[in-house]
């Protein structure tokens, strides 16, 4: 009896494995009978879907490198905005050095030495960081002086005397130069 019942289970997996492999053989015949054009089909369709997805890539990767740029660009106006502040506190410090100088008179006394090393410093300084003076020798011009009196003893659009020195950084105007002009 015991025999019967694994020659019955026997057969019974003998069956299953014949209906696996001609369920395995049918859907191989299945596959095999996927046409040329159904197979070009698809190609065609992975091709447009890659041609999309480069396009999105290289979209991306423009967009990024733009982005960089703009970050860059509003870093450098920062640090110029930074810097022109700066600056402006520091002419302040410069001006008053110059009228210590000025107050000072002929006489050199060890002081006045001082505080004319102090201003060479501080404007070479300057300098280094683009910081420049504002030219009053080549007559007036409105966009770098403002005047501010006439100066009976100067020619007409010259600059007589110059009463507080402009600056500018890197070629943009820190402070227009307040001067008096012949009439």
């Amino acid at each position: 009896m015991a025999t019967e019942q694994n020659q019955e289970a026997q057969d019974l997996q003998n069956e299953q494995a014949v209906e696996q492999q001609s369920a395995q053989t049918q859907a191989e015949n299945e596959q095999a009978e996927v046409t040329v054009d159904s197979l070009q089909e698809q190609i065609a369709q992975l091709e447009g879907d890659l041609k999309l997805e480069k396009a999105r890539t290289a979209n991306a990767v423009y967009e990024a490198q733009k982005s960089v740029e703009r970050i860059q660009r509003e870093a450098e106006k920062h640090k110029d905005t930074v810097l022109e502040k700066f600056a402006k506190e520091l002419l302040t410090s410069v001006d008053n050095l110059e009228r210590a100088i000025q107050a000072g008179g002929e006489e050199e006394t060890p002081v006045l030495e001082g505080v004319k090393l102090t201003l060479k410093s501080l404007l070479t300084t300057l300098e280094k960081f683009g910081i420049v003076e504002v030219d009053t020798i080549n007559g007036f011009n409105a966009d770098l002086h403002q005047a501010v009196g006439i100066d009976p003893n100067a020619k007409a659009n010259e600059i007589g005397t110059v009463l507080q020195k402009g600056y500018a950084l890197n070629g943009r105007l820190l402070r227009p130069a307040m001067v008096m002009v012949g009439a």
